[in-house]
């Protein structure tokens, strides 16, 4: 009787194993691609612009960073759990309205405080392009906008295509204009610009799918955008402001290092992150896309969501911790071979950083995870928590004990905390999910 009931379940994962395999390896191709071009031409640009450079540019982007998040009130990601298409699109239509109301507001809230934004943040280098804020704000909420679409569709190629299209491009001209003029400011517009290009080619991508889509279903959504903003409450309160403090606690480490270190030891901390992220984005991001939709449909249809969960997050650790180590062991000797002589110190803070980027590359399924058991305000709770915590270790080793590399280190340790306990949680919510749905069972 029990191979009998196992002879279907074994045939169900199987098959459930292979889609999944086969959807990862689509996503994963094409940030694959992105990320391995920019990795490419990464050792020309460190060479070309140089470390203040990429401090000026970090800086920038850690206040665009948090800006983004709550470009949309994090609408955008509640784009792939309706059940119908009219209502999708509907949060597409309110996530796009949103988008130019914020994008406004800050544009008039900096025309009046920007000054004293960047005096408060310590970042009076970057005062002159915070015009551009906004706009990297709207066209990063458009990005969101049509990737979610795309994902809820299970386009995973488009997605996968416009990364590599925009990797090309955006490293293009970085070093083409770099050769003319070598500063933090080419970079700083040249980001700006691509959070556009990446947008408009997510939207070129996504037209044919969603131009049929909107002709099947009518012009307008079935549910009126007040109702279906309502409806999703939980992502303007929840879910944004836990974006928004995510966001702030990972920009904090080059804010404060810019403010009492200078912008170099801000651009070593900045290529750090960008050249950890690669795995988390190549992987990590495809894995969870991949994953977001296909466990929110087992969760709506009363399937098991623990096994699902496992083996995403098991996957990543088996994929991800041989890269990670070697960073650890081999930091400092392989960024100066890599990037310059220059770099080598930014290899140092790699080995720290290293092992709490990790922890961040297995989080991916248990974030989707918590979005989907509706879980936000808890995880808003541990976010507020984690942020005080992280600001801490920052300033006490940056501003009491005087050592950048002790900052980088206490806030890499209080990263693995958080991550830990975020992981810990998804497990439970998945693992009492289940147990309910076996009680029903056998009461049925």
């Amino acid at each position: 009787m029990n191979s009998a009931i196992s002879l279907p379940r074994r045939a169900l994962d199987r098959v459930w194993r292979s889609r999944f395999a086969r959807n990862v390896a689509v996503v994963t191709s094409g940030t694959a691609g992105a990320q391995a071009i920019t990795m490419a031409f990464a050792p020309l640009i460190t060479r070309i612009y140089g470390p203040e450079a990429f401090g000026l540019l970090g800086t920038f982007m850690a206040i665009v960073a948090v800006a983004v998040p709550v470009a949309a009130l994090a609408y955008p990601i509640a784009i792939v759990l309706p059940r119908e298409d009219r209502d999708a699109l509907g949060l597409v239509r309110l996530s796009a309205t949103i988008s130019f109301g914020v994008a406004l507001l800050a544009a008039v809230l900096l025309a009046f405080g920007g000054d004293w934004l960047t005096a408060t943040l310590g970042a009076e280098s970057v005062a002159g392009y915070l015009f551009l804020i906004p706009v990297a704000m709207l066209f990063g909420a458009w990005m969101q906008i049509a990737q979610q679409w795309l994902i809820r569709k299970k386009q995973f190629g488009v997605v996968g295509r416009s990364a590599v299209a925009h990797s090309l491009i955006l490293n293009s001209a970085k070093s083409g204009f770099g050769w003319l003029n070598p500063v933090g400011a080419v970079l700083i517009v040249l980001a700006t610009l691509g959070h556009a290009l990446h947008a408009a080619l997510l939207f070129i991508g996504a037209r044919r799918r969603y131009q049929a889509e909107a002709t099947e279903v009518g012009i307008g959504p079935s549910t009126p955008l007040k109702e279906l903003a309502y409806g999703h409450r939980d992502f303007p309160f929840y879910q944004s402001p836990q974006l928004l403090l995510n966001a702030a606690s990972q920009s904090l480490p080059v804010l404060l290092l810019a403010a009492f270190f200078g912008p170099v030891i801000a651009g070593f901390y900045a290529l750090c992150v960008q050249v950890l992220k690669a795995p988390s984005s190549v992987v990590g991001q495809a894995v969870g896309s991949v994953f977001y939709p296909h466990f929110s449909e087992a969760v709506h249809e009363g399937r098991r969501a623990t096994p699902i969960w496992f083996k995403a997050t098991a996957s990543l650790g088996a994929i991800g911790f041989v890269p990670f180590v070697t960073v650890v062991v081999l930091g400092p000797w392989l960024f100066e071979f890599v990037f310059g002589s220059d770099w080598r110190v930014a290899g140092v803070f790699a080995q720290w950083l290293s092992a709490w980027m990790f922890f961040v590359f297995l989080n991916q399924p248990s974030a989707k995870a918590i979005i989907v058991y509706q879980k936000q305000h808890l995880a808003l709770a541990l976010n507020v928590a984690s942020i005080f915590l992280r600001a801490g270790a920052i300033i006490l080793g940056a501003w009491w004990l005087e050592s950048a590399l002790v900052a980088v280190a206490l806030y890499s340790i209080t990263g693995i905390l958080h991550n830990v306990i975020f992981i810990l949680m998804a497990y439970w919510f998945c693992a009492s999910s289940d147990s309910r749905l076996d009680d029903n069972r056998v009461t049925f």
